[in-house]
């Protein structure tokens, strides 16, 4: 049984210079202890595809379309008093910046037992017993002592493991972790990764890892979604993307990760600047970056065809023949 299940999800902001389309028709589904990658450059709606499935979205943002299905469980359209039994109970995030996202005048044992005394049953020395237990799986050292300590008074690398204890300590069905490494330096960067790879192994969890790093995504997801301007423009399993990738973003992207076995080789960066979501192109959004442009792609925008069994790709090229 699929364990969740987005379709045609659209999310736009609704600006005073107009709307802007952040998420349009966005759609994946994955099977319990699946690991899906979400890739794109900043601002290609990566983070807001998250924060709409957990209908986190701050004003302007509106989901105005589109399903999000839990186990066949409807998401959309929720209210927000049962949208708190599903946060952090049976799909938690971790957030770019743990600093940002801890609160600063409240200890860390405060913060991560308020989570467990809100969505268990748990009583206040049970609560603080599981907060303990929880540290010490994600690598925390004397985690009684971390528990009596301030966020600020703890390392990067170390608030990183707190948020993702905070995460886990409901034991939920999903977890996404929304660029988890980005305010960390490069080893603890590493170190983080490989918890969130060992923790998703142990508990079978399904896990929705969203980055800008291709070579992230290599090493730890099933399954990986390229998103540009709002739109997955190609869809498969990491060896589908990596080795056939079918969408000239997605070649692009490719060829901007640094190689070893091609030390001498430059790196070819993507020309141009991500689309304006407010002005967008009439036909594909990639049209004025991509080499190989053709007149259709300047006129419709391409619709996702299949170029192998579960891989879908949404660019002119694999149609040129026909057009």
């Amino acid at each position: 049984m699929k364990i969740l299940e987005v379709k045609d999800l659209q999310t736009s902001f609704f600006t005073q210079s107009g709307e802007v389309k952040a998420v349009d028709k966005v759609s994946f589904d994955l099977e319990k202890g699946e690991v899906l990658g979400i890739v794109g450059e900043s601002g290609s709606g990566k983070s807001v595809t998250a924060y709409s499935i957990l209908q986190i979205l701050t004003s302007p943002g509106k989901i105005i379309g589109g399903s999000v299905k839990l186990k066949e469980q409807e998401l959309v359209g929720l209210s927000e008093k049962e949208m708190r039994s599903i946060r952090g109970n049976k799909i938690s995030i971790i957030f770019q910046d743990p600093m940002t996202s801890l609160n600063p005048v409240y200890k860390v044992g405060n913060q991560l037992m308020e989570a467990i005394l809100l969505h268990t049953n748990r009583n206040k020395e049970e609560a603080y017993l599981r907060a303990t237990e929880m540290l010490e799986l994600v690598g925390v050292n004397d985690p009684k002592k971390r528990l009596d300590q301030y966020p600020h008074e703890l390392s990067g690398g170390m608030r990183q493991r707190v948020m993702i204890a905070m995460a886990l300590a409901c034991e939920p069905d999903i977890l996404i972790a929304d660029e988890p490494t980005t305010a960390l330096d490069v080893t603890i960067q590493a170190q983080i990764l490989e918890l969130i790879q060992d923790i998703q192994k142990k508990f079978g969890m399904t896990t929705i890892l969203i980055t800008h790093d291709l070579g992230v995504v290599a090493g730890m997801c099933d399954k990986v979604a390229v998103m540009y301007a709002g739109r997955i423009v190609e869809y498969g399993t990491t060896d589908q993307v990596y080795y056939n990738p079918r969408h000239e973003y997605t070649k692009g992207l490719m060829k901007s990760i640094p190689n070893a076995e091609k030390k001498k080789e430059r790196l070819v960066p993507i020309s141009g600047s991500p689309v304006d979501l407010l002005n967008l192109p009439k036909g594909c959004p990639f049209s004025p970056r991509c080499e190989k442009t053709m007149k259709i792609c300047l006129r419709e925008y391409p619709e996702a065809i299949e170029v192998e069994k579960g891989h879908m790709a949404a660019c002119w090229m694999n149609v040129k023949d026909e057009v």
